[in-house]
């Protein structure tokens, strides 16, 4: 009689069968691929949105607290997290929600912030960032004597790098229309608080019809009388929180001088330290030079 041997008969019935590999078609291993490479793009959109991201200063405007060609660690948790702005690589804009953050934007912060648009532009013509200094915050009074800054009668002084440039001359500021600003001698203007109640004439309307419009509203006039949405009105009350932007290389900045205010839900982060820096004039043909011209002095230069 034949002994039965259980344990070698376990092991044959619960051995796990190996399954066969499958070879895949160029279309299936292309669906794969293009699965690792969405996951890939939504968690890059995740965390540049709600935690970290990075920014390459394009300009000089911010000399010389930061430089063009400076790569920085932006934290976007501080004045809140965002559902994603944009698509990555495409830079395409997206909807998208702000949540509460830490603090908001007050005088002296560093800011990076989605850009409003030029002075007549109810929505920028692209999608940018930039990175400017906030000067005054909502419901402050600015007002610029002689190039120096006065935020509620008290000085704002220059920044530690921050620099003037006696050599340009003093142009008009473009904003807002109708007064004969410059940038040296500019204001008093006050920064837009929720809840502000702004008087609307016929002599003033054309002043705030954008700020109006991007608040999300139809604006018009007979010349006699303001619609807002239909509705015949004399007065606007604003919506939301601003602030005000402005370079610390003074005289060679676009600032809100020249496009106005900065809504408060635009703010995305504060600049943490440079990880990369080199000149953005040199191209990338030029390998070598553009690997000499790295400033090992700029990397991990903390903003301020």
């Amino acid at each position: 009689m034949q002994k039965f041997d259980i344990k070698n008969w376990s092991k044959n019935v619960f051995k796990p069968k190996k399954k066969p590999k499958v070879k895949l078609t160029f279309a299936q291993e292309l669906v794969s691929w293009g699965k690792t490479l969405l996951w890939a793009i939504i968690v890059v959109m995740f965390i540049n949105g709600a935690i970290l991201a990075s920014f390459v200063v394009p300009t000089g405007s911010m000399e010389d607290t930061v430089m063009p060609g400076d790569f920085l660690f932006v934290n976007k948790l501080i004045y809140g997290p965002s559902t994603p702005q944009i698509i990555p690589f495409i830079n395409q804009p997206l909807p998208f929600y702000k949540f509460p953050g830490f603090k908001d934007p007050k005088q002296g912060d560093v800011i990076v912030f989605i850009f409003p648009g030029e002075q007549n532009e109810v929505k920028p013509s692209k999608f940018e960032y930039y990175l400017k200094r906030c000067i005054a915050s909502a419901g402050d009074t600015l007002q610029v004597i002689n190039k120096r800054v006065y935020v509620n009668r008290k000085e704002f002084s220059l920044p530690k790098h921050g620099k003037y440039d006696i050599a340009i001359p003093e142009l008009y500021a473009s904003f807002p229309g109708g007064n004969l600003w410059t940038k040296d001698n500019y204001g008093p203007i006050r920064i837009p608080k929720e809840g502000d109640i702004i008087k609307l004439t016929a002599a003033n309307i054309m002043e705030w019809r954008v700020f109006i419009m991007r608040e999300g509203h139809d604006v018009a006039t007979d010349g006699m009388n303001i619609y807002i949405d239909n509705k015949a009105t004399k007065q606007y009350v604003v919506e939301r929180d601003y602030c005000w932007g402005m370079g610390d290389n003074r005289d060679h900045s676009s600032d809100s001088r020249f496009w106005g205010f900065i809504p408060y839900d635009n703010v995305v982060g504060t600049p943490l330290f440079v990880y990369w820096s080199w000149d953005p004039g040199i191209k990338f043909v030029h390998l070598f030079d553009k690997l000499a011209s790295l400033r090992l002095s700029r990397i991990f230069t903390i903003i301020r």
